[in-house]
């Protein structure tokens, strides 16, 4: 007959066993959260193509005269010109900020497409979902996430 620490320690393991096989049935995202943060990303890559697209008319498309609203053809004041030129600066670095949300967005539909959404790229550990629904984009947890932000 088993003595009762053997049965405690029986019991335990079991616990144990289960509580290893819920990690591993909770380690993927389900299809219908995939499909929910696949939607979100699109809808951003969509709003950031149009924010984009509107950047690009307003900078690139028009000429520093155009920009500027100078109608006649005269020159016009030094100040007048460096504030149109410092203008377009600043949004072409809009628009390259913008283009690496968009180059994130599109790392991060690769890897719904491959299995690999919602883990971290530097721990390999599972992203809380309330991390990717406020920033679907996102390749790192939390963690890493502040240790990649002081390395800048």
């Amino acid at each position: 007959m088993p003595k009762k620490n053997d049965r405690r320690k029986s019991r335990a393991r079991s616990k144990g066993d289960q509580r290893k096989s819920r990690v591993k049935t909770r380690g993927k995202l389900s299809k219908k959260d995939v499909k929910i943060f696949k939607a979100l990303l699109i809808k951003e890559k969509i709003n950031l193509l149009k924010d984009m697209n509107h950047l690009t008319n307003e900078t690139l498309k028009k000429s520093l005269r155009d920009a500027s609203g100078d109608l006649s053809g005269y020159a016009y004041h030094m100040a007048d010109m460096a504030s149109d030129v410092y203008e377009r600066d600043f949004l072409l670095q809009l628009a390259a900020g913008e283009r690496e949300i968009f180059l994130k967005i599109d790392e991060a539909l690769r890897r719904i497409e491959e299995g690999e959404y919602g883990y971290c790229l530097n721990c390999k550990k599972k992203i809380a979902k309330t991390r990717l629904k406020a920033i679907p984009r996102t390749p790192y947890c939390h963690s890493c996430q502040e240790k990649e932000e002081k390395k800048k």
